[in-house]
């Protein structure tokens, strides 16, 4: 119950934080993400956001790390870059840079009822439900294959 609390006062802290910082507009993630100048001069915001995070986040590790008892979390640095991974991150690369919505803003943005912002959702949820169902049918093949 405690972490599902705790869990759930983070998330309302990271929409609000994207609320506030105007990060739920597409615009802006476009603007950031346009080098180019296509959609107007570039934006920065998005990497004053992301820095804050970061700091933010780095800050809280390093109290965490000093509390007794504490639960390191865990290291992805050494899973390595495969091709899932890229393939994965093109994927949404494009996705974020087309409809401008991140998938936390986008799930926040649902709140203020944009026709827009359900599809986007709604894509992102096929196309995780998508994904699931081509992992599981090839690790199927490959026990197949194996055995």
């Amino acid at each position: 119950m405690r972490r599902t609390a705790t869990a759930f006062a983070a998330g309302l802290i990271f929409g609000a934080g994207l609320v506030i910082s105007n990060m739920i507009d597409p615009s802006k993630i476009v603007g950031f993400l346009d080098f180019g100048g296509a959609a107007g001069p570039w934006n920065p915001a998005l990497l004053a956001v992301m820095g804050g995070a970061v700091v933010t986040h780095g800050l809280l590790l390093r109290w965490l790390a000093r509390r007794a008892g504490a639960v390191a979390p865990a290291n992805a640095a050494g899973a390595g870059i495969d091709r899932q991974l890229v393939v994965g991150a093109v994927i949404f690369g494009v996705g974020w840079g087309v409809t401008g919505y991140c998938p936390g803003p986008a799930i926040v943005s649902l709140g203020f009822g944009a026709a827009r912002t359900w599809a986007v959702v709604a894509a992102m949820v096929a196309g995780g439900l998508l994904a699931e169902l081509l992992l599981q049918q090839r690790a199927r093949r490959s026990v197949v294959v194996n055995a």
